[in-house]
């Protein structure tokens, strides 16, 4: 029994060791199972009840305390499990029963030190216990400031998009806003500054799970509707402007579903590794139309019409669609044009343009 005892307390140990390693320490993309777990059993009750709400803004509000809720638990969750594993490798070799095994750990694990034994076997084993309690606190109170470092410089690029792309924002919409502006000589900035934000991104959220998860600070706006936005621009523009310059556009647009891919990956969602062009989108022809509309508008100047660009829209909307509107589901991302459905009807929010008064004369 007591070969049991130990054999379970060190496996226990060493798979939460292997969990705090892989979610705190490593610095690349690493799945652990035990905080997988954690956060999917935080996440459900969440979910359920923001699936009842009929706004995208009472959905948001269920929601958006869900991560922030899920890395306490899982620290609480790695404690707990701490105390046990060193309660039964503490009972296996003093022949302690169950709750005198738990009160020595717990003692030790906190460093709070009321209770204690001169047998040296149990002393190694309160050492190691002493040793891994403020290891674990010390390593989560260190992981926080990155965290909230990689959050803060994505929602800072997202709330900057708002003024030029809606809210929420909307491919066409920043093509139309740029034309009204007249700023198109300077939309290569754009695209520019968004290839680094998506190596950001692709870094952060795939070495730091949660943070796909992490809402931003309103509910119009959201880092994934963001991105499809600005890669729609991007495909917008290439589709529709050949003689113009392309090298910051295709960058931009293959950085945005590279990120897309690398979440993807660490998610364990399946893609397709090389969509043919001609393959089927959601976007149907009529939606596209309506985008189309809206540039013209404000006056965006088109080298094509919209059925010779059509293809060409397609051919690039293919290599990111399907993973956008699958994390789009996924996370409940506020609903916008063309960025799919969501787990339970919502209305889909159309971009807030606010009028560009000008003066007369």
């Amino acid at each position: 029994m007591r070969v049991l005892q130990g054999v379970a307390g060190a496996v226990i140990v060493l798979g939460i060791f292997s969990s705090v390693l892989r979610t705190l320490v490593i610095p690349r993309p690493t799945r652990s199972g035990f905080t997988q777990v954690v956060q999917r059993l935080v996440h459900r009750p969440f979910q359920l009840l923001a699936n009842l709400m009929s706004s995208a803004e009472a959905k948001d509000r269920v929601l958006g305390p869900v991560a922030p809720l899920a890395i306490l638990v899982t620290l609480v969750s790695w404690l707990v499990c701490f105390v046990v594993g060193y309660a039964l490798l503490e009972a296996a070799v003093s022949g302690f029963g169950i709750r005198d095994a738990l009160v020595e750990s717990g003692s030790s694990l906190f460093t709070l030190g009321f209770a204690s034994s001169k047998r040296t076997t149990l002393t190694v084993v309160d050492f190691c216990a002493a040793a891994t309690g403020p290891i674990v606190v010390g390593l989560q109170v260190g992981y926080l400031p990155t965290l909230y470092g990689a959050y803060q410089r994505r929602e800072t690029e997202v709330t900057l998009l708002q003024a030029r792309a809606g809210s929420p924002p909307w491919g066409p919409e920043i093509l139309a806003r740029y034309a009204q502006v007249e700023l198109l000589d300077v939309l290569t900035d754009l695209f520019r500054n968004w290839e680094r934000w998506s190596a950001q991104v692709s870094e952060s959220h795939t070495t730091y799970p949660i943070l796909v998860h992490f809402r931003s600070p309103k509910a119009t706006r959201n880092w994934l509707i963001a991105l499809l936005a600005v890669m729609d621009a991007a495909a917008l523009r290439l589709a529709f402007n050949p003689s113009l310059p392309k090298t910051e556009v295709r960058m931009a647009l293959r950085a945005g579903f590279v990120c897309l891919r690398d979440i993807a990956d660490m998610k364990g969602i399946p893609y397709a590794q090389d969509p043919h062009p001609d393959d089927p989108i959601e976007l149907s022809y009529e939606d596209f139309l309506r985008g189309v509309a809206r540039m013209e508008e404000q006056g965006y100047p088109l080298q094509r019409t919209p059925q010779e660009a059509w293809p060409h829209f397609r051919g690039w909307r293919v290599n990111y669609e399907a993973l956008a509107y699958r994390l789009a589901r996924d996370i409940d991302a506020v609903p916008a044009p063309w960025s799919g459905a969501r787990r339970t009807p919502v209305a889909i929010r159309a971009p807030l343009t606010p009028v560009d008064r000008r003066p007369v004369g």
